[in-house]
């Protein structure tokens, strides 16, 4: 029966994706349309930009367009923008730009899609059994590399100066050390409507705050990451699929591998829920939903999805948030005298903050400009690892095909910039050092 009920939604899922015609338009100054889905391929066209296209498919990093007299050319998929979906027509989309590995792509649940809001992540109690789970699947380095190498991902040399530096020197502050004030200070402005109307009145007062030394802000950051994903995984469970949890950890150790931080404890995880969106709790704690897993085609798109998280937990983003809206709740300086650390100190504080949030700061808008490093950070991240740093636009332009409206990416669109301003930072970058690497296949 089970087998059968596959077979018809495989049918389904097939007659969607051969019917499904998505609008876009060019938007580089010309681009050229290839016969096939390669390079070395004849040109069969050329299009200026502003040129209306229509896409039938995704096929790894192109697309398939319609062209004159039913013939059919391909782009790459940064050519061309596509135009957000329509409510009726964007879980269609999804499907023809969701084809790829067999079992991937199949956006199961369209209809009524009941996303993780902020009350249920602060009211969900801790789930030590999915967490446990959750650790049970980790990959170390050195396995994650050796599964690298059968996939023939050859670690690449990739500069990035936005990139935080090492915590493993006991505290030196680097040039990008998340411990000073700016940077989280704007990432908290963003966001003190998700906590209190009375924060705002404090931030003066937090940032004459003496920062806390490297060891225990290192403390804190690996006790605050498995308290907050045990709320997550109180929240949504695990998705039993043990192919889709080994995925997304070698994956994404090999991905944390080649970033600044490989040291941390990497755990990566696909919750149950039908929404499209992730996590990166602190310390290196990362959950994909499985409405998100659904869509992505290959491994490069899975290692851009976990690089942007991996992003957020090499820079601290969350961190910052909770200790900045922490010391702006005290109302008082503190001396650096005052502070204590080890690692008891740091579980008692992270019981603490989640006993009293939850995994809330999960929903909290992030400052933009820490989205859009993320993402830049993701494209390094994916070269890094030896794939292509384009598989990132391919992600966020299934999002966009899928609507504005879509309930399956609300809380999605709460945290983050619209995501057609998120290409267009990656357009104005336009890849730079990172060219090289974007003809990867």
């Amino acid at each position: 029966m089970r087998a059968m009920q596959i077979g018809l939604l495989a049918a389904v899922l097939m007659s969607s994706v051969a019917s499904a015609e998505i609008s876009g338009v060019v938007i580089k100054p010309t681009i050229d349309v290839y016969a096939e889905p390669k390079f070395e391929s004849p040109k069969v066209a050329t299009l200026k930009r502003d040129a209306a296209v229509t896409v039938t498919a995704q096929q790894g990093l192109w697309y398939s367009l319609k062209l004159a007299q039913s013939a059919t050319g391909y782009v790459r998929v940064n050519d061309v923008r596509i135009n957000y979906g329509k409510v009726e027509d964007g879980d269609a989309n999804l499907r023809a730009l969701s084809s790829g590995k067999a079992g991937v792509g199949r956006v199961t649940e369209t209809a009524g899609v009941r996303g993780i809001d902020e009350s249920d992540l602060k009211s969900a109690s801790f789930n030590q059994a999915q967490l446990d789970a959750m650790v049970a699947n980790r990959v170390d380095a050195n396995a994650a590399a050796a599964l690298a190498g059968e996939q023939h991902w050859e670690a690449t040399t990739v500069a990035y100066d936005a990139e935080a530096k090492s915590h493993k020197n006991g505290g030196k502050k680097g040039a990008n050390s998340s411990s000073s004030g700016g940077e989280a200070t704007n990432a908290l402005k963003g966001v003190l409507g998700s906590f209190s109307s009375g924060l705002s009145s404090a931030l003066g007062t937090a940032d004459k705050v003496a920062p806390k030394p490297e060891a225990e802000q290192a403390a804190e950051e690996l006790a605050l990451g498995p308290q907050i994903a045990g709320r997550i995984l109180g929240a949504r469970p695990l998705w039993n699929d043990a192919g889709a949890q080994k995925r997304v950890n070698v994956i994404g150790r090999w991905v944390a591998s080649q970033t600044s931080r490989p040291e941390l404890p990497w755990t990566f995880g696909v919750i149950d829920t039908p929404e499209i969106n992730a996590f990166a709790a602190p310390g290196g704690y990362v959950l994909v939903t499985r409405g998100m897993y659904e869509i992505l085609s290959t491994d490069g798109e899975v290692a851009a999805v976990l690089g942007h998280e991996i992003s957020h937990c090499v820079q601290r983003d969350h961190y910052n948030v909770i200790r900045k809206q922490e010391m702006a709740a005290t109302g008082k300086d503190l001396a650096m005298s005052e502070v204590k650390t080890g690692t008891d100190t740091a579980s008692v504080y992270a019981r603490e903050y989640v006993e009293k949030h939850g995994a809330a700061i999960m929903l909290t808008a992030l400052d933009r400009e820490a989205e859009f490093r993320a993402d830049e950070a993701a494209e390094v991240y994916v070269a890094r690892a030896g794939m292509n740093p384009v598989s990132l636009y391919a992600v966020l332009q299934k999002m966009t095909a899928a609507g504005t409206q879509s309930a399956s990416l609300a809380q999605l669109y709460k945290t983050h910039p619209p995501l057609d301003e998120r290409m267009n930072h990656i357009d104005r970058r336009d890849y730079k050092s990172l060219k090289a690497y974007t003809t990867r296949e």
